[in-house]
């Protein structure tokens, strides 16, 4: 069974802020010459690795909500110019909104299993969740109705 991360956002107020992100990290990386992957660097390495790399997802919180997620390719630990140890979490560039949900802020990462995931958004039914604006599915998460 696979196993998620759970992280804060930082920076991106919307999906579509981080989505734009990843757009704008992507275009550099190419005109650089660099591998245009999207990636998270982390300060530690998750020690259960193994569940999650190929497998599982980070899951973005984003503004007081988790609302979104992208695949967790590959996890990779190395060490930084100054001889600190990293962990590069190499991500699938789509972005994928989930039922949103509230959560409160933390520090670091944890860890989140797979049956307490929330579930993806699915856009091709037609009245579903994903049809509503962002603001609207954040704002009926907070006050429980979804």
């Amino acid at each position: 069974m696979a196993l998620h991360l759970l992280k804060l956002c930082v920076g991106p107020a919307t999906v579509a802020d981080l989505e734009e992100r990843i757009a704008r990290n992507r275009d550099d990386a190419l005109r650089q010459g660099r591998d245009p992957t999207p990636f998270h660097i982390t300060r530690m390495v998750p020690t259960r690795a193994a569940e999650i790399a190929g497998r599982g997802s980070i899951y973005w919180v984003i503004k007081g909500a988790l609302l979104c997620r992208q695949g967790i390719v590959a996890i990779e630990p190395f060490t930084d110019a100054d001889g600190i140890g990293r962990c590069r979490l190499r991500l699938d560039p789509a972005v994928r909104a989930v039922s949103p949900r509230p959560c409160r802020p933390f520090q670091g990462w944890r860890y989140l299993k797979a049956e307490d995931a929330p579930a993806d958004l699915d856009a091709g039914t037609a009245g579903s969740l994903a049809e509503m604006p962002e603001a609207l599915r954040r704002e009926l998460a907070s006050l429980g109705l979804i």
